[in-house]
């Protein structure tokens, strides 16, 4: 039973780390502490085994509820994340349209070509 305690807490650690507000600044540190964390709940997952008791079984569904939880979290960075990396795609591109403006334009307009060869 040690080892559900163990993974319930470190299920508790991981909602509260996902719980903070996520912004540019501090996305990376709680991006490395959810990947530890995760690395820790993983390998304490392996070693649980059945057969459970009744306050072990209780313990695991809690864990399932908080599990729900966290994957709804993690989806919410992930998404963040993903909207600032367009927006600097977006923003890079800007800047590369703004320097060269007729980098893209492909026109033959003005062009001789000579056909009496």
């Amino acid at each position: 039973m040690g080892r559900l305690n163990v993974l319930y807490d470190i299920t508790i650690e991981l909602k509260k780390v996902l719980d903070q507000s996520v912004n540019p600044k501090n996305r990376e540190a709680i991006i490395n502490a959810v990947d530890t964390l995760i690395e820790q709940r993983g390998g304490i997952m392996k070693d649980v085994a059945p057969p459970f008791t009744e306050k072990e079984k209780l313990i695991g569904q809690n864990i399932i509820a908080l599990n729900e939880q966290i994957k709804g979290e993690m989806k919410h960075v992930f998404e963040g994340l993903k909207r600032d990396m367009r927006q600097v795609n977006k923003q890079k591109e800007s800047n590369r349209s703004y320097i060269n403006p007729y980098r893209n334009m492909e026109s033959t307009d003005g062009m001789y070509l000579d056909s009496k060869q």
